[in-house]
């Protein structure tokens, strides 16, 4: 069975990265999700796609420049599809307590060393806080962020995130010890999906948001897909069982 992941909770139908996506995205029956941190000035895990805030909140500056508790009165719902009320940034802390996914996968941009070291033992205390390290794996295209996560968080499981093939991924992926690969969809091939799956990674593709995709993805033999829209996927993927 292909499961499914709702892209930064369910992007296609509510503001991203806010609590009414993730809490839409639940509503559509999906239990995984996908996300994206930042720390704040003080060092809280907020969950927004941009190290910067103009895009969804039309505000200047970096996440990093910013409070936790000045980050969660702005407002996120700008470039979205249209919403009715305000949604703020979420601390990682309220969404861990709020939303109740079967799985979250947490994306990590790019980050200095210390950056990296201070994100990821954020990650594991928030993570240990809310009895979820079981249940969690961290994403990144950083090397720098995989190799914090293996020196300082060793028991939660990681992941590559892969958007371009210059670099054979299932390489990058085993290098660092990864059990997901998360693949752009356009890496897709059969042959890589078989040999990921015989070296024992979970295979995770984004970002999927058409039906005939879909199908296509799940016909190849991908573990999971990502989708802005998970109400689609839920009833796409179910007509094909």
């Amino acid at each position: 069975m292909t499961l499914i992941y709702g892209h930064r909770g369910a992007k296609g139908q509510a503001p991203e990265n806010t609590l009414a996506s993730f809490r839409q995205c639940l509503d559509d029956g999906v239990r995984r999700c996908e996300l994206d941190l930042h720390l704040s000035r003080d060092g809280e895990l907020m969950v927004i796609h941009d190290p910067t805030l103009k895009r969804t909140t039309g505000r200047r500056g970096k996440v990093s420049e910013h409070s936790a508790e000045e980050l969660v009165g702005y407002d996120a719902r700008l470039g979205g599809p249209g919403w009715h009320q305000p949604c703020p940034i979420p601390r990682l802390d309220e969404l861990f307590a709020s939303c109740a996914f079967e799985h979250w996968q947490l994306e990590v941009k790019s980050a200095s060393h210390e950056r990296a070291r201070r994100t990821v033992l954020a990650i594991k205390a928030l993570a240990e806080r809310h009895a979820l390290s079981e249940r969690i794996t961290v994403t990144s295209s950083s090397r720098v962020v995989l190799r914090a996560m293996r020196e300082f968080a060793p028991g939660i499981s990681r992941g590559l995130v892969a958007e371009y093939g210059w670099l054979d991924p299932l390489k990058v992926a085993r290098a660092h010890g990864c059990d997901l690969l998360a693949l752009k969809w356009t890496l897709c091939t059969p042959e890589r999906i078989r040999k990921a799956r015989q070296q024992g990674m979970h295979v995770s593709v984004w970002t999927v948001n058409e039906p005939e995709l879909m199908l296509r993805l799940a016909d190849m033999g991908v573990d999971s897909l990502i989708t802005d829209f998970p109400r689609l996927a839920v009833t796409t993927l179910a007509a094909r069982d």
